[in-house]
């Protein structure tokens, strides 16, 4: 008699497997290359698969599958580990969101009082950067309700420092938005430029140079790589917004998008 009864290990069960083994694999090597404890790595794959119900030999029949799949879709990994990492750096977001959007005192574009926060990452040496200031504008005069906390990064230029460091005494004297925008409409940082934006933006010159060497100004720059390297950002621009970390330049409608999920809470 002929068992028409489908095998525990069929079609649909080895796809589910594959994947399951698939994903426990990438966290494993995620966790040796992020953390470098293979022991806690390893434990930490067994109990993925002990879960999933696979055992020693369906992992082995699984594994040759998933090894055979990589080997003609080679393109998925960078995608895989890209959001492996974009997941774990928005875990380490949690806890910290609140200090990440408390801005430096008068380091805001839009409404101060807005109640949907986009934080950008920028360096006045970044190119990219100057090509979102339009975006920038367009999306404040879009969202009444948006606040822009900016985060001075400079890690371009050695000159990005000294722009950074006006742009935060350009907060203290009320006029940030200006210097932030004549900064990027002149020419990469420079001490003419930087004094020309300072010029242009109506600041009290002699006031502004010494506030730039203010100790507060020091440790906001020192705080704001310490949270960029602890969130992986390492370039700019880079973006946060309800919980979500963008890195590069994206489309204004893509920070639209992101804006609209953060004011209802969704997740995209």
């Amino acid at each position: 008699m002929t068992d028409h009864q489908p095998r525990r290990f069929g079609l649909f069960a080895a796809t589910a497997a594959m994947f399951a083994v698939a994903g426990a694999v990438a966290g494993w090597w995620f966790q040796q290359h992020r953390a470098g404890s293979p022991d806690a790595a390893d434990a930490q794959l067994e109990a993925s698969l002990a879960s999933a119900g696979i055992s020693s030999k369906e992992r082995a029949a699984i594994e040759s599958l998933v090894r055979a799949y990589i080997l003609d879709h080679p393109e998925v990994l960078p995608e895989a580990m890209e959001r492996l990492h974009r997941r774990d750096a928005e875990s380490r977001l949690a806890p910290m969101r609140a200090e990440v959007e408390k801005p430096f005192p008068g380091a805001i574009l839009g409404n101060p009082k807005g109640r949907v926060t986009l934080v950008e990452f920028t360096d006045f040496a970044c190119g990219y950067c100057r090509q979102s200031v339009k975006a920038i504008e367009a999306l404040v005069a879009a969202n009444p309700d948006l606040r822009v906390v900016v985060r001075e990064l400079p890690i371009i230029a050695p000159e990005s420092e000294d722009a950074a460091r006006m742009a935060l005494a350009a907060a203290a004297q009320g006029k940030y938005p200006a210097y932030h925008a004549a900064m990027f409409a002149g020419e990469r940082p420079s001490p003419s430029s930087i004094a020309a934006a300072a010029t242009a933006a109506g600041l009290d010159l002699a006031a502004a140079r010494t506030a730039s060497a203010r100790a507060d100004v020091t440790a906001e720059l020192q705080r704001n790589l310490e949270i960029a390297r602890e969130l992986g950002i390492n370039g700019t621009p880079a973006w946060i917004i309800g919980g979500r970390i963008i890195n590069g330049a994206v489309p204004a409608a893509d920070l639209q998008s992101a804006i609209d999920a953060a004011r209802t809470g969704k997740a995209l």
